[in-house]
């Protein structure tokens, strides 16, 4: 087996779990492969694209941002991503820093890979296709002004919902947890085959979170009265303006990121878990 290790060495004691995983990868006779950037004893450097060609299994240590770019990124070459937590939260990491013996469970092949859903999003403008990208997450289109409403229109099939918020968000599953949940949203099961539509601060009294299933396509319009600035963010990075003849698309993605699972926690174990770890104290 062959496994390809992608560390944010930004995160505090990150380069030493990188350390602690090439001994114990080496011990367990598994070939392990580092970006040719990063030199560590037991890991051979190769070129960072060509990684994701090589190894088997992606290895992930950051925190859930590190996670979804790297997932979405292995999803390419339909490769799966093992996330080992090195931040704050690390909801969709399944290995904390305490875990790095599972990892001996690689070479046995006791382990699941989950189906994670993600999004297409396309920009759109007078007809023509601008730009598209990949969401694990969400996509969400925001005012650049704190408390400045702008309105929206969401549109599936023939009916539109109108909405003056601060924002929208539409979420998968596995972003349900996120920034959704953060606004109202409900909590999802990553497994399953949907998208939610949440307004964020909505200016109305009967703007609720709507679950879509997944065969349906998203389109988004948005202005503002006071012509502020407003934007579309997919999984947390601003991707580019939108303006009144701007026309969003999302739909379900053609691809699927594929997240590797050696722990034996249930979803609704690791919700309770992390969001109680997760408190500030």
């Amino acid at each position: 087996m062959k496994v390809a290790v992608l560390p944010n060495l930004d995160k505090r004691g990150s380069a030493d779990m990188v350390e602690k995983l090439g001994v114990i990868l080496k011990n367990e006779e598994i070939e392990a492969f580092l970006p040719e950037n990063i030199q560590m004893e037991n890991f051979k450097p190769l070129p960072e694209e060509q990684l994701y060609k090589t190894a088997d299994v992606i290895i992930t240590i950051g925190g859930d941002g590190t996670i979804i770019r790297y997932a979405k990124r292995a999803a390419l070459d339909n490769k799966p991503v093992l996330g080992i937590n090195a931040g704050r939260m690390g909801y969709l990491a399944d290995i904390e820093q305490n875990e790095l013996g599972l990892i001996s469970k690689l070479k046995t092949g006791e382990y699941v890979v989950e189906k994670r859903m993600m999004l297409s999003v396309s920009v759109c403008e007078n007809g023509r296709k601008l730009s598209e990208y990949n969401a694990l997450n969400d996509a969400v289109i925001t005012s650049g002004f704190i408390s400045r409403i702008i309105d929206i229109s969401a549109s599936v099939g023939r009916d539109t919902i109108s909405y003056r918020a601060d924002g929208l968000i539409i979420s998968t599953p596995t972003g349900s947890t996120a920034y959704s949940m953060s606004a109202g949203g409900p909590v999802i099961d990553p497994l399953t085959q949907n998208m939610c539509i949440t307004p964020i601060c909505s200016h109305s009294l009967s703007a609720k979170p709507i679950l879509l299933g997944a065969e349906n396509t998203v389109r988004l319009r948005a202005f503002s009265k006071k012509r502020a600035d407003i934007y579309l963010t997919v999984d947390g990075r601003k991707v580019c303006n939108i303006r009144p003849y701007t026309t969003v698309y999302i739909k379900k993605s053609g691809q699927c990121a594929k997240l590797l699972r050696l722990n034996d926690r249930s979803f609704y174990k690791t919700l309770s878990v992390k969001f109680k770890d997760g408190r500030s104290v």
